[in-house]
């Protein structure tokens, strides 16, 4: 019986990626000081990191904050290590604690009401495909959330599936710290 060896997936070099995403490299060394693994690997496809940044950063109705729970719940429901540790740092970043990036994880963020029905809402959402429980919608819309809202929520699960998959994938080096693993 032959055997398959198990493919590794590598991270590139900036000298290994097309111009263009050397430029990007290069801005994203400027802006945080290093390339992060995730941004670098989508630079093995020529127009992917170009891609993927202008989703990422396109105009939203929702704050930093609300994009953090987003990303924290919809990584920690697909089981992507490499997310989870990252915003689990972005998380802070943006004024969590590490006890409220825990629960927020967890799908809940019982110290604030506003994003706590975001928390559950994006839960339903990713656990669900899109079919959300009509509780998690109504919870969602009472806690003053816009339909322009939802539709930046799932633009924002979307943007965060994209990665998740990614490193699902590949598992290529995490180069954050590793965010506690849940139970």
């Amino acid at each position: 019986m032959e055997t398959i060896e198990k493919r590794t997936f590598t991270v590139p070099t900036r000298a290994e990626v097309s111009e263009s995403s050397q430029a990007i490299f290069d801005q994203l060394k400027k802006a945080i000081g290093f390339v992060p693994n995730l941004y670098a690997y989508f630079a093995k496809n020529n127009t992917a990191l170009g891609d993927y940044m202008a989703l990422q950063n396109r105009k939203s109705t929702l704050s930093g904050k609300e994009r953090e729970v987003i990303n924290l719940v919809t990584s920690q429901i697909n089981g992507c290590r490499y997310c989870q540790s990252a915003h689990t740092v972005l998380g802070k970043m943006n004024g969590f604690t590490d006890e409220q990036v825990t629960e927020i994880r967890k799908g809940t963020a019982a110290f604030n009401a506003k994003l706590d029905a975001l928390a559950k809402f994006t839960a339903s959402v990713v656990e669900n495909r899109g079919h959300a429980a009509q509780e998690a919608k109504d919870s969602f819309f009472e806690a003053g959330y816009s339909e322009a809202n939802m539709i930046d929520v799932v633009i924002v699960v979307g943007d965060k599936i994209i990665s998740n998959y990614i490193h699902n994938l590949t598992g290529f080096e995490i180069d954050f710290p590793l965010a506690e693993e849940l139970n």
